[in-house]
């Protein structure tokens, strides 16, 4: 199984909101309704996770998203 990573910025927040979706499917669907949410047609876009949990964000405090795959290159720490 594929899954999308979610990354979203919040305007005035120190920290990004991380959520993980569970198919490559919902990835169309979300971003249909992040263009919704930043058009001002929706005043709050709403995530379900992977496991089932909702997340609210306020379409007005929305600074960025960013989808990418769970599998990426991620690195921690340090190095190259």
């Amino acid at each position: 199984m594929t899954f999308v990573d979610v990354r979203i910025g919040v305007t005035q927040a120190p920290r990004e909101i991380n959520i993980e979706l569970a198919e490559d499917a919902d990835r169309d669907d979300l971003k249909s309704r992040v263009e919704a949410a930043l058009a001002g047609a929706t005043d709050v876009l709403w995530i379900t996770d992977k496991r089932g949990k909702d997340v609210a964000i306020p379409s007005a405090k929305i600074a960025y998203i960013e989808l990418g795959s769970a599998d990426g290159d991620r690195k921690i720490g340090f190095g190259g």
